[in-house]
């Protein structure tokens, strides 16, 4: 009887483990279909892919468990530049941003809205804010998706802020050299946002995109805060022109894109801001 039992403890076991696995299967594989749609919408709406990432796919290769997790970036120059025209800063949270993603084995989609954008960086603008929201909401038209939280956002939330004496070219050129030191780190992209106005016949001042991030890090502060991937990870560093002169380099404080998301956060995520911080100062100095 003691055999039998044994047996039968190892079979029951052999399929809760079988059934979270094909629940597991079936959470990416939803996860992956509403990417792919998702890519769909923004190739019809026109607009640009910048960077696509699966944040779990790219964790698990470096030996690290999280959710499914994948992170779209598009951009159009032209809803970015008048929003960027008010605040330069608001680049930080441009272009497009989408996540697709399993929180509790349920597949979501998440995006960064207008009203984030409007409240984070004090924008007033009404007509740009409802140009952005409306060319978000044409690719997300056929997407079950809700919109990132705002409760408790205030003006700078979140936001760590760095100063040079370094022009921004000479800056982006140090950081990102910095940045690519780091072995374990993957490089996404860059956007020149100045460059991109003037080709639309504005003027901006000098302001660049850096998007790179460490999967498994990375894939350490999402393992159960896997919506942070939708605002820190990549990690998103912008570098704008001082106007007292210089360089001014700001990025996201990732415990408090946690707090925001969850009303908490983890050592992991401290860890990773002393060791950004650390890093771009170093590169500026």
């Amino acid at each position: 009887m003691v055999r039998s039992g044994f047996v039968f403890s190892m079979i029951a076991t052999l399929s809760v483990s079988a059934s979270a696995f094909a629940q597991s299967s079936s959470v990416q594989t939803t996860v992956d279909e509403n990417f792919l749609e998702l890519e769909t919408a923004v190739s019809e709406a026109g607009a640009a892919p910048i960077a696509s990432i699966d944040h779990a796919r790219l964790a698990k290769a470096e030996g690290v468990e999280m959710p499914a997790s994948r992170v779209l970036v598009f951009s159009d120059p032209e809803v970015n530049t008048p929003i960027l025209e008010e605040n330069i800063r608001a680049g930080l949270d441009l272009p497009f941003r989408v996540l697709s993603f399993d929180q509790d084995d349920r597949p979501q989609i998440a995006y960064t809205d207008s009203q984030f954008l409007k409240v984070r960086h004090g924008l007033n603008d009404t007509q740009a804010l409802n140009t952005f929201e409306s060319k978000l909401l044409e690719v997300l038209n056929d997407l079950d998706a809700a919109p990132g939280p705002t409760n408790g956002l205030f003006a700078d939330y979140g936001v760590i802020e760095l100063r040079s004496q370094l022009s921004v070219p000479k800056a982006v050129e140090r950081l990102s050299k910095a940045v690519m030191e780091q072995d374990d780190t993957v490089w996404f992209g860059k956007i020149d946002f100045a460059t991109e106005a003037s080709q639309l016949g504005v003027d901006l001042p000098e302001a660049v995109l850096l998007l790179f991030g460490g999967p498994a890090p990375g894939g350490v502060a999402m393992a159960d805060f896997p919506a942070i991937g939708l605002d820190a990870f990549c990690q998103k560093l912008l570098v704008y022109a001082n106007e007292e002169g210089g360089s001014v380099v700001i990025f996201n404080d990732i415990a408090a894109l946690a707090e925001l998301h969850y009303g908490s956060s983890a050592e992991a995520h401290h860890g990773l801001n002393k060791r950004l911080t650390d890093t771009f100062r170093t590169a500026i100095e």
